[in-house]
């Protein structure tokens, strides 16, 4: 029997808690549970069918790459032969240690990205590639935080981000949000007010675009507000946008409208300003993923930020992740080497389409099946989340059986939708740690339509309306 050895773990790794998350992936698969719990796109929209491999066969008799023997007989299988361009990343290269910021090839074509979409306002600008958002994130509380140090974050957020900083001796403060993000002036009132015999926080941290878990976007004055606060109040704001290119229209409820194809010069001017792309200061990282739009398991992001800034990241991944995989590198670079930036952007079109469409059906099944009398919500504008917001006091038995605890009602429609064949997430499950609760009565569900088809999605979500339902007694 193996010996008992976690006292000489180390606090950071004693103090790991899991995600309630995860204890809901336990239903993905499962054929009577329509899931609607987890951000997960759809493999229709990964832009790889196949990926075939050339390897060399055993036995190697004669060493690795000998020419075939006298007798014929070649050790080492035919190469396939194909076109390599000049934009391609070869193998030889992208599989050797080497090129810790990411391969030149794959940066140039980010580069290029970043100019046409947020045209940073600086010169002295830079990226460097990472193996995804949540790993980009870690990266900026290592570079930044010293324990003890406290960062502004969302009063909901993405557990995993606060499980990343958690361990690290950071110090969460929350800022208020309403059904359209960060409230500026909520927060420029807790910074007026902050005592001066504590430091200001370093980072604010935000989900900006398709909020997860609220599907809240902020528009454009808001993002001035808080960039003012950055530059007046000297911290760095960290934009997470994995779902920036998932952005949409307004929901027109009522209306059905055919969704329109735009051109290339009418995608890009719709899309709200980045933080990014007022940044005069240098003061704004952005961390940019392909896991929401291309596919999650490519696991290559970037993080575009001031060249310092991003001088010492690449120090921390040379000791680190030293770079993203090389196959993946090259697998990406030469999809968009080939569709070029023209035809990236098509993609990218495509996909707002598929997500807009999702999006209406949804708000017309809630419109459909929701009883708007315990129920309420507000369509989102970008994202893989809707919420669907609840009034416990309205349940019959609040009083009584859950003694005016909204809570204890959440946990009973979770359980009652699970009962009935549909999963969403309560919204207590993405409380930012230092919370004061200013819900009242309310509480919320978070429910995804990106994690499977219409059909089954319009099932799911006739479920869940039974669910709460059956346990308000409606």
């Amino acid at each position: 029997m193996v010996k008992d050895l976690s006292h000489l773990l180390s606090e950071e790794s004693k103090g790991r808690k899991p995600s309630p998350l995860k204890s809901a992936f336990k239903y993905y698969g499962k054929e009577d549970i329509v899931f609607l719990g987890g951000g997960l796109p759809l493999a229709d929209y990964f832009p790889w069918e196949k990926i075939v491999a050339y390897s060399p066969e055993p036995p190697f008799e004669d060493g690795i790459g000998a020419q075939p023997s006298v007798t014929g007989k070649s050790t080492i299988s035919e190469v396939h032969k194909h076109k390599v361009e000049e934009f391609d990343i070869p193998l030889a290269r992208s599989l050797q240690y080497g090129h810790t910021q990411g391969n030149p090839e794959l940066i140039d074509f980010l580069k290029e990205h970043t100019k046409m979409i947020h045209n940073v306002p600086y010169e002295e600008w830079d990226l460097c590639l990472t193996i995804g958002n949540t790993q980009s994130w870690e990266a900026c509380i290592r570079s930044f935080c010293n324990p003890g140090d406290s960062i502004f974050i969302e009063e909901y957020t993405f557990p995993s981000a606060v499980e990343t900083a958690r361990n690290l001796g950071v110090n969460f403060v929350p800022m208020k949000m309403d059904a359209f993000g960060i409230i500026p002036s909520a927060l420029a009132e807790l910074l007026e007010n902050w005592d001066k015999s504590k430091p200001l926080p370093k980072l604010l941290y935000t989900i900006c675009t398709g909020q997860n878990p609220t599907g809240s976007s902020l528009g454009y004055e808001r993002r001035k507000e808080l960039y003012d606060l950055a530059c007046k109040y000297d911290f760095v704001i960290i934009e997470d946008e994995p779902y920036y290119f998932l952005q949409m229209t307004e929901y027109q409820s009522g209306k059905e409208e055919e969704i329109k194809t735009p051109s290339h010069e009418e995608f890009l001017k719709s899309l709200v300003k980045s933080f990014i792309s007022m940044d005069t200061e240098g003061r704004v990282l952005r961390l940019d993923s392909f896991s929401k739009v291309l596919a999650p398991g490519t696991r290559v992001g970037w993080i575009v930020g001031q060249a310092a800034l991003l001088e010492r990241f690449v120090r921390l991944h040379e000791v680190s992740i030293q770079a993203p995989s090389g196959f993946s590198q090259t697998i990406v670079q030469a999809l968009l080497g080939r569709w070029g930036q023209s035809g990236y952007v098509d993609w990218l079109i495509a996909m707002r389409k598929e997500y807009s469409i999702k999006r209406d059906f949804t708000i017309k099944c809630l419109e459909k099946y929701m009883p708007k009398e315990v129920v309420s919500w507000t369509p989102p504008i970008a994202g893989m989340f809707f919420t669907i917001l609840l009034d416990a006091s309205k349940h019959p038995d609040f009083a009584t059986k859950y003694d005016s605890d909204p809570l204890k009602v959440e946990d009973a429609v979770y359980e009652q939708g699970l009962k009935d064949g549909c999963l969403m997430i309560p919204g207590s499950w993405f409380v930012a740690p230092n919370r004061k609760n200013t819900s009242g009565t309310t509480f919320f569900y978070r429910g995804t339509y990106a994690a499977v088809p219409l059909d089954t999605l319009g099932v799911g979500l006739e479920r869940f309306a039974k669910a709460v339902k059956s346990e308000f007694g409606l």
